[in-house]
């Protein structure tokens, strides 16, 4: 084989440059050795992309509930709570950061699985909290959006019930709270009616061991407890009957404990509509795969196997450049 030297050159040239001219020159004298490299190499990828799993992934985003999926929910909190319930907002912010963390905390679990799935849920926008973006990868279009969606309905479910529980653990409490507060205002007025029927009847005793019959005092009003026994045993007596007959007297802070009572009592959870999310987007049938990426694997394929033909052809030359000096 001829080899390039340097005095095949103008004078203008460095060895540097000589020499790269020289590799260059024989690699494209091998040309059909690194071609054949590159067709291997080209086949390869091919069996490749062939046999290699497909990932494509699914994403949603979704914000804060909307004011009619918290409405059963916000009205329940108003009867317990009244002017101290949480508002509107507070209560849509921490539905969404329920859902969050559920979602997080379900992303965690798949991804410790023997197999692992990848869901992940991130901020939509950079630098703000909401909205979210979920996602979830997997083998084909069709199954990552399907799964994706019932993910999320698993997560919102999850949340509902769990708000569900606390309700009806807060609505039972708040029942107990006001039973025993109206249990609380009737004993005392029972306790009232039966020490003032023990007045009038000790007022009573006195004015017929008095024998005081007719009335001595001259205005009611300024009859006291000592002095009752002046109203005569007559107007007593009347008075007894007439307060035995006569219905338990209660306060206007009784009557508002009832209705408050009546209001909590009537509250059903259970099957109450609640939803922590609402889309922005739905999960998306993604028309792109993440990998394998057909493209690049191929210019990959080609460009290392062109670099394994060069490489192949330049150790040649060399060895056949040593045997020759030998």
């Amino acid at each position: 084989m001829n080899r390039i030297s340097n005095s095949d050159f103008p004078s203008g040239y460095n060895s540097q440059q000589v020499n790269l001219v020289d590799l260059i020159g024989q690699i494209w004298k091998g040309k059909k050795i690194v071609a054949a490299f590159i067709i291997a190499a080209i086949v390869l990828a091919v069996v490749y992309l062939s046999v290699a799993k497909e990932k494509w992934t699914s994403t949603s985003i979704i914000n804060r509930p909307d004011v009619g999926q918290i409405n059963n929910y916000s009205n329940a909190m108003n009867i317990l709570y009244g002017d101290a319930a949480p508002s509107l907002v507070n209560i849509q912010q921490d539905f969404i950061d329920r859902f969050n963390a559920a979602f997080s905390a379900l992303a965690e679990t798949l991804d410790n699985q023997n197999e692992p799935e990848k869901l992940t849920i991130e901020s939509a926008v950079k630098g703000q909290t909401l909205p979210l973006k979920v996602s979830y990868t997997g083998p084909s279009p069709e199954i990552v959006q399907r799964k994706l969606s019932e993910f999320i309905q698993k997560t919102d479910e999850q949340v509902a019930n769990e708000l569900r529980a606390d309700l009806t653990m807060n609505i039972r409490a708040k029942s107990d709270e006001l039973t025993k507060a109206v249990t609380r205002q009737e004993t005392i007025a029972k306790e009232q009616k039966t020490q003032k029927m023990a007045q009038i009847n000790q007022a009573l005793t006195v004015a017929s061991q008095s024998n005081v019959k007719e009335p001595k005092a001259q205005q009611v009003d300024q009859v006291t407890q000592d002095t009752m026994f002046m109203l005569g045993s007559d107007a007593l007596n009347s008075m007894m009957k007439n307060e035995a007959s006569r219905p338990l007297a209660f306060s206007d802070e009784y009557y508002s404990l009832r209705q408050n009572l009546l209001a909590v009592s009537a509250l059903t959870i259970d099957k109450a509509e609640i939803h922590s999310y609402r889309y922005v987007m739905k999960p998306n049938l993604p028309f792109r795969r993440d990998s394998p990426k057909k493209s690049i694997v191929l210019v990959i394929a080609v460009f290392l196997g062109l670099m394994a033909g060069s490489g192949w052809v330049l150790a040649r030359n060399a060895v056949n450049n040593i045997n020759h000096k030998r």
